[in-house]
């Protein structure tokens, strides 16, 4: 009974082999490994199919050497500081500044542009190789990993570029030693003194410090010394880049202890050309146009009085238009100094006229009092100086004081004669010659014409050499 089933088995399997030979003899070029279709420049290489043995050269596709499993990322807690509860980690810092944005002297800040690169070890990110060559990943893999939690200090404003993707490289070697690279802007405080405005330089600098980790943790160091920064050429429109250099420092905090802060110094020398141009070459034309005056004659008050009030509202547009741009600061400013100073020369030229028409009148009233009696042309004259704020000859008819003046001189004559001889015990009082000749210009008021010709080009132009002697 049990012969029969097993005889029908081998019939069946009998029936079946001649008919897996027929279908082998239809497909002679089948193979029996896996074949993979590739593209249109490999299908032209390859003839249109290449061997499956030929695709093992493509690591990423091994499960072997999967980038997790080969870092071992799942075997450790990344959350750690590498060597925890041990000596602290050195983390070496490297920067390139790429280029320097902006300088607001308003906000008192810049912003800076820069590549930030950090080397550590960490040993658990140790991997066998035997080509010795690194691996280098993207953001990715960042997250999953330690890195150094390295921020700047007195930031305002701060991101990482992230076209066309996050701009962070990570490279590991077999030994641990990482590299961990990041493309950086930054805006930061610039603690400014504006006391030599324009005419200053600013010293400036960005902070790195560890944010979680004090010295007891974490120590950060320039990886080269002082050529571990660099810098690509940088061009500012109001400054000179005098200097680049690094520094090393601690900070202190009460509460968490001390950290270690490295420092990015620069110097920074401001332009001094456009300030000639838009501040000290107009103020110096305003000043030179208000001494203008000096040359028109004293009897002409609407021209100078307008060229007097043009001038000193033009420096007032000047002083407001640089008071705009600057910051509210409590202190004078070089530029200050130079702006309210024109300003008083120019006040002053409007002043002087002031004077030279008051002495002016007085001069001519002097000569009406001189005389015995009125003439009737006297009201009339009195309304020609209330218009223009003097007297004019041909306004007064003098005709009828030759007989007075004459009279009044003899008179005068006459005292003076019996005033030569003082009587006895009679105490001289000497006059000063200050007040005398103060009088001499009250009765010679053209004379102050003259002489502001010459006083103040010469005091604008010792205050000139004072000023720039002091601040260039």
């Amino acid at each position: 009974m049990r012969a029969a089933p097993l005889a029908l088995r081998l019939l069946c399997l009998a029936g079946l082999w001649p008919a897996a030979r027929l279908t082998g003899g239809h497909f002679p070029n089948k193979r029996r490994h896996k074949e993979v279709y590739l593209g249109e420049e490999t299908r032209q290489k390859h003839g249109g199919r290449v061997d499956f043995r030929m695709k093992k050269q493509d690591s990423t596709k091994s499960l072997l050497i999967k980038s997790e499993q080969l870092l071992r990322i799942e075997d450790h807690d990344f959350a750690m500081r590498p060597g925890f509860g041990g000596a602290a980690i050195p983390v070496g810092i490297d920067v390139q500044v790429e280029s320097i944005d902006s300088i607001s002297e308003v906000n008192m800040d810049f912003t800076m542009t820069l590549y930030l690169r950090h080397y550590w070890q960490d040993d658990r990110l140790a991997f066998p190789s035997g080509s010795n060559k690194s691996r280098t990943f993207d953001a990715r893999l960042v997250k999953k990993i330690w890195v150094p939690d390295v921020f700047f200090v007195h930031s305002k404003r701060s991101f990482i570029h992230d076209t066309t993707m996050e701009n962070i490289m990570l490279r590991v070697f077999p030994n641990g030693n990482i590299l961990y690279s990041v493309r950086i802007t930054v805006t930061a405080l610039c603690s400014m003194d504006f006391s030599s405005f324009p005419l200053d330089t600013q010293n400036c600098s960005l902070e790195l410090e560890s944010y979680a980790y004090n010295e007891n943790d974490l120590i950060l160091y320039w990886k080269n010394g002082n050529d571990s920064l660099r810098t690509d050429e940088i061009v500012l429109s109001q400054f000179f880049v005098e200097e680049f250099h690094p520094s090393y420092g601690l900070a202190f905090y009460s509460s968490t202890g001390w950290y270690n802060r490295l420092y990015i110094n620069f110097i920074l020398r401001r332009h001094i050309l456009f300030f000639m141009l838009q501040t000290y070459f107009p103020t110096m034309l305003m000043v030179m146009l208000s001494w203008v005056s000096f040359w028109i004659d004293r009897r002409a008050v609407p021209a100078r009085v307008s060229l007097g009030i043009t001038t000193v509202l033009t420096m007032s547009t000047i002083i407001t238009g640089v008071s705009a741009s600057m910051p509210q600061v409590s202190y004078v400013k070089a530029v200050d100094i130079y702006l309210w100073s024109s300003f008083l020369f120019v006040f002053l030229s409007v002043i002087e006229y002031a004077a030279v028409n008051y002495f002016t009148t007085m001069e001519e009233m002097k000569k009406l009092r001189r005389a015995k009696h009125v003439p009737a042309s006297f009201n009339a004259t009195t309304q020609a100086m209330a218009f223009d704020g003097c007297y004019h000859d041909n306004d007064i008819d003098l005709a009828s004081f030759g007989e007075a003046a004459s009279t009044a001189n003899t008179e005068r004559t006459a005292q003076s004669t019996s005033d030569s001889a003082p009587a006895e015990g009679t105490r001289l009082r000497r006059e000063n010659p200050l007040v005398r000749n103060i009088q001499f210009v009250m009765s010679n008021s053209y004379m102050i014409d003259s002489y502001s010709r010459i006083i103040f080009p010469m005091a604008y132009l010792l205050f000139n050499v004072i000023y720039w002697s002091m601040y260039a």
